[in-house]
């Protein structure tokens, strides 16, 4: 048997959107179980999400802190953002929010792994990057607003954020799955046997 993921789509009789927000939304839906029964669900619409790991030449990640209201902490995490336009290609996404966050351009870019973040109340599917051969990027620094303007930047070695994920001190999703993907990447088949940085995205379909 393959282990792998495959797209299916059960019979829908009813939907409905009950919100709508700034930028992303609510659906209910009417799903029709195997057994013929129908079943209410509801989930968050959402674009979708670019995130980038960012190493360093001294084996040091990109990262940075800031408040999140939903779960009331301030997470650390790394550059991430929304894929803002329809069928945007995730790699220019990626490097516009590497810049923006942390004014930082990379050379060397490939795809560390793609994820649904929550696939049981919303849609959100992002895909992790690896940015490697980092240089400060050229030009005035992208203007930050609201909680973004209290964010911290800093550069940490990866083993740390390793101790400090295993810890349970460290909780942003696309942090944690990045720094452990890129260790089971390291212990397998290296890091230049990772996916092109344009590699198809069937979640997230997008043109070159």
């Amino acid at each position: 048997m393959t282990i792998k993921d495959t797209p299916e789509e059960w019979e829908v009789r009813a939907t409905a959107t009950p919100f709508v927000g700034n930028k992303t939304s609510v659906r209910t839906d009417d799903v029709v179980m195997p057994d013929g029964s129908v079943a209410r669900r509801d989930y968050q619409v959402h674009p979708g999400s670019v995130a980038v790991l960012a190493l360093d030449d001294q084996d040091r990640a990109v990262v940075l802190r800031q408040y999140r209201h939903p779960v009331r902490h301030k997470l650390w995490e790394i550059p991430a953002g929304l894929l803002d336009v329809p069928g945007e290609n995730p790699l220019h996404a990626a490097q516009r929010e590497l810049y923006e966050e942390a004014h930082v351009k990379a050379e060397d870019w490939r795809v560390l792994t793609d994820v649904y973040t929550t696939p049981g109340g919303c849609s959100e599917a992002v895909r992790i990057f690896l940015a490697r051969e980092l240089s400060e990027a050229e030009g005035e620094r992208f203007e930050v607003e609201d909680e973004e303007a209290d964010m911290e930047l800093a550069r940490v070695p990866v083993g740390e954020l390793v101790r400090g994920v295993l810890a349970g001190d460290l909780h942003n999703n696309c942090l944690v799955v990045g720094v452990l993907a890129l260790i089971a990447a390291r212990s397998g088949d290296g890091l230049d046997a990772l996916r092109p940085a344009e590699a198809p995205w069937p979640a997230r379909p997008f043109e070159s």
